[in-house]
């Protein structure tokens, strides 16, 4: 297979219409190409998508380590060519003190960051004043009179609707490589189609289990309840005000919502500025964005995922030291870490889509090392 038809069997997740006649055998294509879409810059130009507008603003250069031992900025060089990396950006106090990229990639190279970008989505509802604890059906209406219309919103933020789900990257026949080929009925999104013809495994709330489904029904949530494109709403209000230096593209499925669980293609250098972002109280053009009583609990546990120490909030992964994350398959990842004013961004290239050959825990040490290092000072 070309290298093209590769990329394309890829993008097939944001593209039904492009599917070969097997939807089983496409899936397990797309499934396996993932690593290959990530050398290709503009991915857009493979598949439909909107542009979210930037406005460049300046990462600032620190003139010496920031605080970190140099030995620990050392061993990033060896953490990224084990982790297979196209790009590592670590930042603290506000400044780039260490940058990386390799295999052709640069800090204007846009990359297909996978679940990295769920906590973009989820930014975009901290915005939209959407009461938590409503019911979904008053947005997704075509769920209206199904048992499911009454899973709340915060339900879905947390992956604990209990519908049943299977997110199972080497299953071609799991939910995650279907429901983009899924055909929708006239009228309804795809993943609302797709979901609300999927049992229920445990009352809502009860049960935490990731499910990328969840994440998009909250882009058409937010979409409907701003009557905005998800791409435009995130310009508005935090890609232009914040200084994101370039445009980033947003993939859209086969009914024309942005795909909010996996695909805003953007440069490594202005996820670090989403890290900032956070860091900063989500304040951009000198207004508070996301508020307070929205940004806390997201970003703190509101969901066991039964591993000591860590939990889910509203998209991010949360520790129990305060930090928290946003992580994609094949390595992709935003760490932030609001105590020590640090952000570690990283543009992954896993031989697998999750952790089989030990990389997931090593990036976690990497983490570690580093927080320690500033624990020195």
């Amino acid at each position: 297979m070309s290298a093209k038809r590769l990329i394309l069997a890829t993008l097939l997740i944001a593209s039904p219409a492009l599917a070969q006649d097997d939807p089983v055998a496409t899936a397990a294509a797309r499934m396996k190409a993932f690593p290959v879409m990530q050398s290709v810059e503009r991915a857009d130009a493979y598949t439909p998508a909107e542009t979210v507008k930037g406005r460049p603003r300046a990462l600032m250069l620190a003139k010496e380590s920031g605080g970190i031992d140099p030995a620990a900025l050392t061993a990033a060089q060896a953490y990224a060519d084990a982790q297979n990396s196209f790009a590592l950006v670590v930042m603290r106090d506000g400044k780039v003190v260490h940058e990386r990229y390799a295999s052709g990639f640069t800090a204007d190279s846009r990359f297909s960051p996978a679940s990295m970008a769920k906590a973009v989505a989820a930014l975009t509802f901290g915005t939209a004043n959407i009461p938590l604890d409503a019911r979904v059906d008053r947005w997704l209406t075509e769920w209206k009179g199904d048992p499911r219309g009454s899973i709340t919103v915060r339900q879905l933020l947390t992956m604990t609707s209990g519908v049943r789900w299977n997110e199972d990257y080497t299953d071609p026949k799991s939910d995650v490589a279907l429901f983009g080929i899924h055909k929708a009925e006239p009228g309804v999104d795809v993943t609302v189609s797709y979901m609300r013809k999927l049992p229920r495994e445990a009352p809502a709330g009860t049960k935490w289990v990731y499910k990328t489904g969840e994440t998009n029904l909250i882009g058409v949530l937010v979409s409907s309840a701003t009557k905005k494109t998800l791409s435009a709403y995130l310009s508005e209000k935090i890609w232009k005000p914040y200084g994101m230096a370039q445009d980033a593209v947003w993939i859209t499925g086969s009914t024309g919502h942005e795909i909010s669980g996996c695909c805003v293609s953007a440069s490594l250098q202005d996820y670090a500025r989403f890290g900032q972002f956070m860091l900063d109280g989500a304040v951009a053009g000198g207004k508070r964005v996301v508020p307070d009583d929205w940004s806390v609990p997201a970003t703190s546990k509101q969901a066991d995922i039964a591993k000591p120490g860590r939990g889910y909030g509203y998209q991010w992964w949360t520790n129990d030291d305060g930090s928290y994350a946003a992580q994609g398959i094949f390595g992709q990842g935003i760490f932030i870490d609001p105590k020590r004013r640090l952000i570690i961004a990283t543009n992954g290239n896993w031989k697998t889509a999750t952790d089989e050959d030990g990389v997931g825990a090593e990036r976690e040490r990497f983490y570690k090392a580093v927080q320690a290092s500033v624990d020195q000072l």
